[in-house]
């Protein structure tokens, strides 16, 4: 069948055309593997140039695309098909035709992607500026969830403080928030405050007037937070703020308003802060580096970035955006081949996002080669010195193959924990990669056979549920100003007070939009261990001015809300019914927590809910 195929164009296109309706690519080979003809492109998935697969064997194919599984042996002498994991995440279906014509058989290979992670990537770009503006490329559920939470304070002009390593892009997160918020068409400051001189830095934020000081401009100038009005002001490492500006920037969280140097007139400024360190603010509390109230008040919503050796499945997709980048800007066509990918995720990359696009552009600017393979990358990475560690201490006495097989499965785990990829395992631990699929999932049996029972597999999934309840009470917990909860907390409850009615709308509204939520309410706790209703939506149960005290677990949580840590009750009962409830603290504008805000999650929700979850873990 092939063979008339190739002897005759016409019906070439004709056989060509059919299959590609059903297939995303077609390969004609001989039967010992070598390419003679091929049409189609499987999306982002070859990475060797086109031209040069013609000629080539498949045998070859399979060593960069298909982890070296043997596809000549597994397929037989007959139309078969199999699905094999490819270099990139997706699967993959070949399937192979055998000719039976009278001159040389032929093999037709009809390749059809079925699951392309590729396309589970996320790349956000500010479409106002595409030229200039960076991209920000997800594929990691970590980054996912950062994402998630930055799509929800983008919505409210929440203060939020970015935590990472450097080069981890803290920058971008800002910017993307900026992007997906609305003040996206207001203006975007960035504030780097450990590059301005410390005797600068104080007129560089609030800006100054004529005369000041010596050297200052004769009209003044405005600080960073007056052009960054109705903006976003972005403050990257916050950490390096000298003490002294660490009251004014409180002061401005406090009142919104700012007083330039030399002068006595206030400006009223509508900004919001995002803010940026690497380093552990707690600590520098501890010290006394940092002003404990301000650390409260920056840490309204915080977002933990993860380093890149923590998300290792992400890094191929940063490769090829910032090959296609870097290919662009300066006019190159740079190929990246998967093993030479392959070593790239295996590096630790201590700089992070920022150590990695460095990298590529010099690849791109330096490399004499079209085709970049992992020979040529080596020595673009400044690889340590490995150190040799003790052995493990085994402290009794085992048979030989027990503590091998110990040592093995925990060497194998490692690997998979770090680098998320069979194919990346095998490579570090210098084994055939069939050889390490067969062991890891002897592992994975073992480990569903001995931790899935239900209640486990209940308690993963109540895990990713409680993070998704505590995100949006933090976030949503913004809503309610520091000036309301103050007025509320320190008078008595009067239904017919302004702001008593004002908050009551707002709880109100948040249950209605959420559509997830039973009852929204504010609580403050008493000596006597029990809870003061404040205010709370409009159908809650419960009467402003009365008290409650609900069950251990329930009220444990609350009251951990009450000392500034939010949370997530388990699943409780009371006489009202069956609940899960989330806590988040509201504080004054000295950071003091007065109260919290509850929100109730009905049981039938939170099964729902989990199901849902299940369904998308595959658990």
């Amino acid at each position: 069948m092939v063979s008339m195929i190739l002897a005759n164009d016409q019906l070439l296109q004709a056989y060509q055309s059919s299959f590609l309706s059903i297939y995303d690519e077609i390969i004609v080979t001989n039967l010992k593997g070598n390419i003679l003809f091929r049409s189609g492109k499987l999306k982002n998935f070859w990475s060797t140039n086109s031209a040069s697969l013609k000629g080539r064997t498949f045998t070859e194919l399979e060593e960069i695309s298909f982890f070296g599984d043997p596809i000549l042996q597994l397929l037989n002498r007959e139309l078969h098909s199999l699905q094999l994991k490819a270099w990139n995440g997706s699967t993959i279906l070949i399937t192979v035709f055998i000719s039976n014509g009278n001159s040389e058989d032929l093999m037709l290979w009809g390749l059809k992607s079925i699951s392309d992670n590729l396309m589970d990537s996320i790349e956000i770009t500010d479409e106002s500026d595409t030229k200039h503006s960076p991209s920000m490329v997800v594929h990691s559920q970590k980054m996912k969830d950062v994402l998630n939470t930055i799509e929800m304070v983008s919505k409210v002009s929440t203060t939020v403080l970015l935590l990472g390593e450097s080069g981890v892009g803290k920058e971008m997160i800002a910017k993307t928030i900026n992007q997906l918020g609305n003040r996206r068409s207001k203006p975007f400051i960035a504030v780097n405050c450990g590059a301005i001189p410390v005797n600068l830095l104080e007129s560089e934020l609030f800006g100054y007037v004529g005369g000041a000081f010596s050297g200052a401009n004769k009209n003044g100038a405005p600080g960073k937070f007056e052009l960054a009005n109705e903006g976003i002001i972005f403050l990257d490492e916050i950490a390096e703020l000298p003490l002294n500006l660490q009251v004014k920037l409180l002061r401005f969280l406090q009142e919104k308003e700012v007083t330039p140097l030399g002068s006595s007139k206030r400006i009223q400024i509508d900004v919001q802060i995002i803010a940026a360190t690497n380093q552990s603010l707690e600590k520098m509390v501890i010290d006394g580096r940092f002003r404990e109230d301000l650390y409260y008040r920056l840490n309204v919503v915080p977002i933990e970035i993860p380093s890149l050796r923590e998300r290792v499945e992400e890094i191929p997709y940063l490769i090829y955006h910032f090959i296609a980048k870097y290919n662009t800007l300066y006019n190159r066509n740079i190929n990246i081949l998967p093993d030479a990918i392959d070593l790239l995720c295996i590096y630790d990359w201590p700089g992070n996002v920022r150590q990695l696009e460095n990298t590529i552009e010099r690849i791109v600017v330096t490399s004499r080669e079209l085709n970049v393979d992992s020979s040529l990358v080596y020595n673009y990475i400044p690889w340590k010195k490995a150190v040799i560690k003790e052995p493990p201490i085994i402290d009794h006495i085992m048979p030989l193959q027990e503590a091998v097989d110990m040592i093995e499965e925990q060497l194998i785990k490692m690997a998979m924990d770090k680098y998320k990829s069979v194919k990346l395992a095998a490579k570090v631990l210098d084994i055939s990669q069939p050889t390490m699929s067969r062991k890891y999932k002897k592992i994975r049996e073992k480990i569903q056979h001995e931790t899935l029972s239900p209640s486990n597999k209940r308690n993963i999934l109540e895990q990713h549920l409680n993070k998704q309840l505590r995100s949006m009470a933090i976030v949503t917990s913004s809503v309610i100003l520091p000036e309301e909860i103050s007025e509320l907390v320190n008078h008595p409850v009067l239904p017919s007070n302004p702001t008593f009615k004002m908050v009551e709308k707002k709880l109100t509204k948040i249950r209605e939009q959420e559509g997830i939520i039973e009852w929204v309410y504010i609580f403050k706790a008493l000596d006597n261990n029990k809870m003061l209703t404040i205010v709370a939506d409009e159908d809650f149960v419960i009467p402003p001015g009365h008290l409650y005290e609900g069950p251990p677990e329930m009220m444990e949580v609350a009251f951990e809300a009450m000392n500034g840590k939010a949370g997530v009750t388990p699943l409780y009962k009371d006489i009202y019914g069956e609940w899960k409830t989330s806590f988040a603290p509201l504080m004054d504008n000295n950071g003091k927590v007065l109260a919290i805000i509850g929100f109730d999650h009905s049981r039938s929700y939170i099964e729902t809910e989990l199901k849902k979850i299940e369904n998308m873990l595959k658990v």
